[in-house]
């Protein structure tokens, strides 16, 4: 273990918030509420959702859905662009230290378990260590 980590910064560490689930299980509407509630700001995690134009075919949150709240990572890339998981992490990362600045809750939401795993579980990114985590997952019966 590092010196320079401090074991006592587990009381210290931001809250960072994960929605989880299936297409169309009410994952951006339990986010919207969420970021309304507990002022939060929204960051996609839909691995298709992040490119710009196929708001039909990915069942992208329309405008009225998000009541005003920010959404980030949804619609930015361009389609001919190759958007890898470690770039959803590098940008995803900004966005989080942003929102924190602001005293913002990170409402992170998709269904894109890989873009989770890398962000979460590489060291590169420290994540682990510097925020804590609370992950819901919805399903429908």
């Amino acid at each position: 273990m590092n010196t320079f980590i401090n074991n006592n910064n587990k009381f210290n560490k931001k809250k960072v918030v994960f929605i989880m689930g299936a297409t169309g299980t009410g994952k951006s509407r339990l986010s919207v509420d969420l970021a309304t509630h507990f002022r939060g700001e929204i960051i996609n995690l839909d691995k298709i959702q992040v490119y710009k134009g196929l708001e039909i075919v990915t069942n992208k949150i329309t405008h009225a859905e998000k009541q005003c709240v920010r959404h980030f990572l949804l619609g930015e890339i361009e389609q001919k662009s190759n958007f890898t998981a470690e770039e959803f992490c590098l940008k995803s990362i900004v966005y989080i230290e942003i929102f924190l600045k602001t005293q913002c809750v990170p409402i992170i939401v998709g269904g894109s378990n890989l873009y989770i795993e890398i962000l979460v579980e590489d060291p590169v990114f420290m994540f682990k260590y510097k925020y804590d985590s609370c992950f819901i997952w919805i399903d429908v019966e």
